[in-house]
């Protein structure tokens, strides 16, 4: 077997593990969301009501603390992906696939971010002396306020991730290497979340938000794991834009 082709091979397998590490990734990423902030917030935060959020945290420290590990780790694997779609999709086109790498990092600092507000009322309902000049009641106003800041974060975080959806769409409709129904479910899910630059108006939608982005995910993710990308379009697309492979 010559060098040439042992070469192509190895670059074709190669893609193909990176479209399945991007898939599996986007999976955990997609997981761990659910379970931290359907789950653990779901048990936890009750709307409205301090008082009975401060006892469900005082009661379950440590599914509070699972849910910010869960949440660190979901952050880590929407960073990776980022990275690995930049490499994925720049035979579609490099600077839209660079802008949309920075758009989704920023997202993914910013919710990162906020995540320290998500474990603050542990430390706030923690006890700590120098907290006794608070009264009860004032603790566990802030514990609920820290959690909503967090919400809010996530939320400036998600118009981030609905501009870089929105590229990420572009790009694979323009590219020859995948289906171009995914790129309209991207596009279509990274409008959906820029209703939360009206915070009000993206709460009220979101269920039905991210039942939509879920299944344009799905469609993504299972495209990758099983059918990866078509590696002889992507080597043509990418050295008729010159990005290499």
């Amino acid at each position: 077997m010559s060098t040439v082709v042992m070469t192509e091979r190895t670059k074709e397998s190669s893609l193909r593990s990176l479209a399945r590490i991007a898939g599996s990734l986007y999976l955990i990423t997609i997981l761990t969301g659910i379970f931290s902030a359907g789950y653990v917030s779901g048990r936890l935060v009750v709307n409205g009501d301090a008082a009975a959020t401060a006892a469900n945290i005082l009661a379950h420290p440590g599914l509070l603390q699972l849910g910010f590990a869960v949440y660190l780790i979901e952050m880590a694997c929407q960073v990776a992906i980022t990275a690995l779609f930049y490499n994925l999709l720049k035979p579609a086109g490099r600077n839209v696939s660079l802008v949309a790498a920075f758009l989704g990092l920023t997202g993914c600092v910013i919710k990162t971010f906020s995540r320290l507000f998500f474990i603050a009322p542990l430390f706030i309902l923690g006890g700590a002396h120098y907290l006794s000049v608070f009264s009860a009641e004032q603790l566990q106003a802030l514990a609920l306020l820290f959690l909503k800041v967090n919400d809010r974060g996530a939320g400036i975080a998600l118009v981030f991730f609905g501009f870089y959806a929105i590229l990420t769409g572009y790009l694979i409709i323009k590219s020859t290497f995948l289906p171009r129904i995914l790129g309209v479910l991207s596009v279509v899910g990274g409008l959906g979340w820029l209703t939360f630059l009206y915070p009000p108006l993206g709460s009220r939608l979101f269920p039905f938000i991210a039942i939509f982005a879920i299944l344009g995910a799905a469609s993504l993710i299972v495209w990758l794991l099983v059918k990866g990308v078509n590696e002889q379009r992507w080597k043509e697309q990418s050295a008729a834009a010159g990005t290499g492979a």
